[in-house]
């Protein structure tokens, strides 16, 4: 019998049910040697060698691995596609290894890879076996050892000037950056005034009868210039404006005395088509699935975090209805592509399938963690998983995953695009537009507006997201003005100016779905490695989210300025997503792991003794909540921020020690009992929930805010 060895329980079960008596499949369930939580066990004196030890809660699992490969016949190793993978086969075979030295065995142990659950991948996988891949292997280790010298150096520096129980990470301390510089850019952004002005016009002449045809044009030039929202180009239209205009400089429409003359002006025009512009518009499908946008595809849709989509992608990777889940690649296997392109024929006829099939480039700087897109394994393959704690959620994303890769190889969808521009002639000046002297031989100006439509005229890949009635939330997009048939020069009357007063609005904070698409395009982290830093950061109170979006905790704000200002070259941008570039040439036998590691740590050593000896200690913010400390009657009550989380002290600590519960109410009674206050609570792993302050008289609870 033959000893097939997987990472997880659930992915070993899937691979019993196809392969038969003819293997035995064992789980590592995870690392089963890691470094030791206790000290860095890292060699800093010599090679920068890890000391990997037995994980101890394992130790009942690598005896049955143990004892299994001493009865089989063969052994492969197919832990994941990746590095985390190969780092763990590695393991896996040194314990092997050293359970044969004891019988005085020496079989050949081989790695096979395969990126989907199913039989016929497996039997292939088995069929072209290869040795551990020591480049991958070292590339994972080089990442550890990175990581473990950035946070065990780091984290005593940052208990004596910052707060004790502190830690920093290399990409999440980076992560954090990002959410606090926006976090000051919104607070430093100014907003100003500006106006959209919108014209509703109808044909004159009658249209079959019916009544006349309406649609509004939006004004976007003032004589030949062009209305700019932006404040920094801003030229007013009051008094002497059109000399400026003429001169070539923009105009904008940026208070209400302005407004008012430009509506004068254009309640007294009279309209024409001044241009109508026909085209075909030809939209097509979106690339396969890689982790990054399914995650923010998730997070958009169904407002999951990311850990929780990598959690139930996880379940249906390991039920073998999904491809592997952790990748940057949006390359599609030819049988794949063979196999759903035969699918749209049969299901949606011969308009919907593209003569050739279509493939994708990958976006990412360096493609490695897999070597497709996320993908159903079988187009055919209906969600079929029972007693699951992802059973509800496993359905919806499966249903995003195939929707997304169907489309992707159907025709592109096809609308009929009209756009129409309108010249407003003035009639006549109003008094406050009159020349002045010297100015008389300046004309009036003239107004520019604009619209557009679309009609679909063939919806293509749109087919598998529209639905009867409306449109599918996965796929929604504003709904295009039908416009009525115009020619040019052809003479419209005026319905109505509408002016819309507007103000600029601050940068949106992160969600989850903008920080990861950010980190992805900075080339900072791989796809492993997104759920777990944005899980860290918030666990360590770093940053919070408040109705799906990011805010920086004082403590936050903190650490990261003392890191940024003492460190600046560890945790810049560009050194950050470069080091994930050197990692990716270890993992291509193109750079020794063990040089990475040395060019990094010397300078940063000698960093780490300036800044302890020399830095200053770092300040934390404290919200006042504007009540006295109700015990010593003199300081203020403020909020601080501790290792679980928000409580309420008095600002004369350690002269005064009151403390007590933090509680973050909503201004809201609770929806049950009608007498407590509905507040937001955290769970012992993080996750914010609601529920009642009078708990545990009332036990009401819901992961929703109440409306």
């Amino acid at each position: 019998m033959d000893l097939i060895i997987v990472e997880s329980p659930t992915k070993a079960r899937t691979l019993s049910r196809f392969l038969g008596h003819d293997y035995t499949v064992e789980a590592t369930t995870g690392h089963i040697k890691d470094l030791p939580k206790s000290k860095i066990s890292i060699d800093i004196e010599h090679d920068f060698k890890p000391d990997y030890q037995l994980v101890e809660k394992r130790l009942g699992t690598v005896k049955e691995i143990q004892a299994a490969s001493l009865k089989a016949n063969k052994i492969y190793i197919a832990t994941d596609p990746d590095r985390e993978g190969e780092a763990i086969a590695s393991h896996v075979e040194e314990i092997i290894k050293e359970a044969e030295k004891t019988k005085k065995q020496n079989k050949e142990l081989q790695r096979i890879v395969f990126h989907e659950i199913t039989k016929s991948a497996v039997e292939e996988a088995i069929a072209h076996p290869r040795g551990i891949d020591k480049n991958l292997v070292n590339a994972q280790i080089a990442r550890r050892v990175l990581d473990r010298l950035v946070g065990y150096k780091l984290s005593p520096i940052l208990w004596k000037k910052v707060r004790r129980g502190l830690s920093a990470g290399r990409v999440q301390t980076v992560c954090v950056r990002l959410i606090v510089e926006k976090e000051r850019e919104i607070k430093a952004f100014k907003s100003e005034e500006y106006w959209e002005i919108f014209v509703k016009v109808k044909k004159v002449e009658k249209v079959d009868g019916a009544e006349n045809a309406e649609f509004t044009v939006q004004l976007t030039k003032v004589g030949d210039l062009p209305v700019d929202a932006l404040p920094e180009t801003a030229v007013s239209l009051q008094a002497g404006t059109r000399q400026a205009l003429q001169a070539g400089k923009k105009a904008e429409i940026k208070n209400k005395e302005t407004a008012e003359k430009v509506v004068g002006d254009l309640k007294t025009s009279q309209y024409k088509v001044l241009n109508v512009e026909k085209k075909e518009v030809v939209k097509n499908p979106y690339a396969p699935f890689t982790t990054s946008t399914m995650s923010q595809a998730a997070a958009r849709i169904f407002g999951w975090s990311s850990k929780k989509t990598m959690s139930v992608a996880q379940t249906l990777y390991e039920e073998g209805l999904i491809t592997y889940h952790r990748t940057d690649s949006t390359n599609i296997a030819e049988e794949a592509i063979s196999k759903v392109r035969s699918y749209i024929k049969s299901s949606y006829g011969d308009a919907y399938l593209p003569e050739v099939p279509k493939f994708y480039k990958t976006t990412s700087k360096v493609a490695q963690e897999a070597h497709e897109a996320i993908r159903p394994t079988s187009v055919d393959t209906k969600y079929e998983i029972k007693n699951s704690k992802f059973e509800r959620e496993g359905e919806l994303l499966y249903g995003l995953i195939w929707k997304r890769f169907v489309a992707c190889q159907m025709s592109a969808s096809v609308f009929d695009e009209t756009s129409i521009d309108v010249e407003a002639k003035p009639t006549t000046n109003p008094p406050s537009h009159k020349a002045s002297e010297g100015q008389s031989n300046l004309k009036p100006i003239t107004y520019l507006l604009h619209t557009s439509g679309q009609i679909m005229k063939f919806d293509g890949w749109k087919k598998l997201y529209l639905k009867a009635g409306g449109q599918d939330k996965q796929n929604s997009e504003e709904g295009e003005a039908i416009l009525p048939e115009v020619v040019v020069d052809e003479p419209l009357n005026l319905i109505k100016v509408i002016p819309e007063q507007k103000f600029t609005q601050p940068p949106a904070r992160f969600t989850e779905a903008s920080l990861i698409k950010t980190l992805e395009k900075l080339g900072i982290g791989r796809p492993s490695t997104y759920a777990p830093t944005i899980n860290t950061i918030q666990i360590r109170n770093y940053v919070e989210k408040n109705e799906g979006k990011f805010f920086p905790t004082s403590i936050g704000i903190a650490v990261n300025d003392f890191l940024i200002s003492n460190f600046p070259d560890v945790f810049e941008y560009q050194f950050t997503a470069g080091m994930e570039e050197s990692l990716d040439k270890v993992a291509n036998g193109d750079e020794k792991w063990v040089q990475l590691i040395s060019d990094f740590y010397k300078p940063f050593g000698k960093k780490l003794i300036d800044v302890d000896k020399n830095a200053k200690r770092a300040v934390i913010e404290t919200e006042k909540t504007g009540e006295k400390c109700p015990e010593c009657k003199e300081g203020d009550v403020i909020i601080r921020l501790g290792r679980f989380g928000k409580f309420l002290s008095c600002s004369r600590f350690p002269d005064c020690k009151y403390t007590a519960k933090f509680v973050n109410k909503i201004g809201m009674k609770c929806l049950e009992c009608k007498k407590g206050d509905v507040i937001i609570k955290n769970t012992k792993r993080g996750r914010k929930f609601f529920g009642c302050s009078r708990y545990p008289k009332c036990k009401w609870a819901s992961w929703r805010k109440p409306n």
